[in-house]
């Protein structure tokens, strides 16, 4: 159980991004189309080039090799890469429980890659993820190609391994209202930074 710290970190467009995340908090950021949401999360992953530091309690991100850093803060994009034929290939162990959880068919493991939705693809991302037992996790809007009943689905199973792995989490959403159901706090990107939101019941 550590906290996520992120030290003045800047890239693109966004400066000097001060944020801690606590074990088992979710954080929500919004911003407009193009604000930096999606790059932030690149570079606390080691992904892209920045400025900063970034702490998973007392490791720090410059101290670690970028492969090891991005099994421990793991990052779920938005659209997720497969490089395996079949979807069971990209699992070390088959947890078909988790499967029944994410409103998926028990046989999904069994299915070709080119055969997945991208409602699919991105609840069995999420279950790729969470599989590897990351010690923090980055959602670049983890439901956004999910119908109502789907989404409600993988926030509830989300939430609940988030608070049982005590996971510091950000979370990069849009709707107030999944916000207001999964936040913790909620950080909007305005100018070169964030700012805090009150949150509504």
């Amino acid at each position: 159980m550590a906290t996520l710290t992120l030290k003045s970190l800047a890239i693109g467009g966004l400066k000097s991004i001060d944020l801690q995340v606590a074990a088992g908090e979710i954080v929500c950021l919004s911003g407009a189309s193009g604000s930096g949401k999606s790059r932030l999360l690149r570079a606390i992953a080691d992904l892209d080039r920045h400025s900063g530091n970034v702490h998973l309690g007392d490791t720090s991100q410059s101290d670690v090799p970028g492969h090891s850093w991005r099994g421990m803060v793991m990052l779920v994009p938005a659209e997720s890469a497969w490089w395996y034929d079949t979807v069971g290939e990209h699992f070390s162990e088959h947890p078909e429980e988790t499967l029944q959880q994410l409103g998926l068919d028990a046989d999904a493991f069994n299915w070709p890659v080119a055969r997945l939705s991208s409602g699919e693809k991105q609840r069995l991302a999420l279950a790729r993820a969470l599989a590897r037992k990351p010690a923090a996790l980055l959602l670049d809007e983890p439901t956004a190609n999910l119908d109502k009943d789907s989404t409600e689905r993988v926030e509830s199973w989300l939430r609940d391994r988030i608070r049982q792995q005590q996971l510091p989490t950000i979370w990069v959403a849009h709707h107030e209202d999944q916000i207001a159901r999964v936040a913790d706090r909620h950080f909007h990107i305005v100018d070169n930074g964030i700012e805090e939101q009150e949150m509504t019941a």
